[in-house]
Parts: C-alpha cells; sequence; structure tokens
C-alpha cells in the first residue's frame, strides 16, 4: 500500500477532528493489520472503488462515538440513536470528502459508497486481499482508529 494513498486521511481526519471537537489531537503509532481485523464497537465504513480500490473504516468505542457526537451536537447523547448515527456519519463523509479532494490533486480517480454504519459487540472485519494501515487519533473523547486498506486496481 502506498503512503500517498494513507496521508490524506491522515490529514483530513486531523483538520476535521481539530475543526468539530476544536481540542489537542494527538496520532498514535501506525501498525499494520492483515485478514481479520476486530472492529472497537462502532465503525464508519466507507468503499472506494476505481483505478484505487478499498475501503477506510473509522473505528471507535460506544463511548467514544457517543462523546464525539454528543460534542457536535452540544447536547448529551445516552444512546447512539438515529441522531448520533447519522452524526458519526457526517463525520466520516466530512473527512473522506476532504481526503478524496486532495487524492483527485494528485491525479487519483475513483469513486466513494456513502459511510455506512456498523455497531455492535464482536465484530469483525475480513479482507483476505489488502492489508489494512492503522493510524490511531486520540482526542479529548477518547481513540478513533483510522483503518486504511486501499490498493491500485490491477
Amino acid at each position: 500500500m502506498r503512503v500517498e494513498y494513507i496521508n490524506p486521511f491522515v490529514e483530513a481526519a486531523f483538520d476535521i477532528l481539530k475543526e468539530v471537537l476544536g481540542n489537542d489531537i494527538q496520532r498514535g503509532e501506525l501498525y499494520l493489520k492483515s485478514t481479520s481485523q476486530a472492529v472497537q464497537g462502532v465503525a464508519a465504513f466507507v468503499g472506494l472503488a476505481g483505478n484505487v480500490e478499498g475501503r477506510v473504516l473509522f473505528d471507535m468505542s460506544m463511548e467514544t462515538a457517543l462523546a464525539i457526537a454528543s460534542e457536535m451536537n452540544g447536547e448529551t447523547l445516552t444512546e447512539l440513536d438515529d441522531l448520533g448515527k447519522a452524526t458519526i456519519t457526517e463525520l466520516a463523509n466530512m473527512i473522506t470528502a476532504q481526503a478524496v479532494t486532495k487524492l483527485h490533486d494528485l491525479g487519483f480517480t475513483f469513486d466513494l459508497t456513502p459511510p455506512a454504519i456498523f455497531t455492535g459487540e464482536n465484530m469483525e472485519i475480513t479482507d483476505n486481499e489488502v492489508e489494512a494501515l492503522i493510524v490511531p487519533v486520540i482526542v479529548k473523547q477518547g481513540k478513533i482508529e483510522i483503518n486504511v486498506a486501499v490498493r491500485e486496481r490491477t
């Protein structure tokens, strides 16, 4: 996986999270995952298709998702209801849109699927063809793992 695919997502995540949450953001240690990957509890999934294909997953715990949705809506959410899910979806949309703009500027062309939200315990993502680079991002509300599995179409 080429770093040109990863950096726009990391940069966009930092820009958007700083804008919508207004607090310090730190990056954890990058690491690779292959095949099956456990999901923390709430995941926004965006598919990529075109001359670049794969997916981006914004993975977080339920507590982190609730804290972020609460902050973005200016009210305390006690469950991830439709408003909370829509908020996490919009966050994924904002980050992905900015990253895609940067990638298009670099000459990559592809389409996106609308973000899908998955919630629950003991979920697992399996992708046998592409290993994923995980970029942990720590904000006041908790940790978000930006999970990018992208490759050039052959």
